[in-house]
């Protein structure tokens, strides 16, 4: 098996949003190449779950700083 990572993995360049069980403090990232996949995926999980659009990552980094909570409408 080997030893488990102790880098942190580095992100594709594109847009990402994090889904949660409702009230959990973690979640799991989700990867989308452009933003209309993004917003499609939103709307599958914004029901159910918990939706933090993390945004467009570029060269490993977030364009924005805050993740935002997408709220149903």
């Amino acid at each position: 098996m080997g030893r488990p990572a102790t880098r942190p993995t580095k992100l594709k360049d594109g847009y990402y949003i994090e889904i949660r069980n409702k009230g959990a403090k973690s979640g799991v990232k989700l990867y989308s190449a452009t933003k209309l996949q993004m917003h499609r995926a939103i709307k599958m999980y914004e029901r159910s779950k918990e939706v933090f659009i993390l945004g467009e990552s570029v060269n490993g980094k977030f364009v924005d700083k805050e993740p935002k909570l997408h709220v149903a409408e």
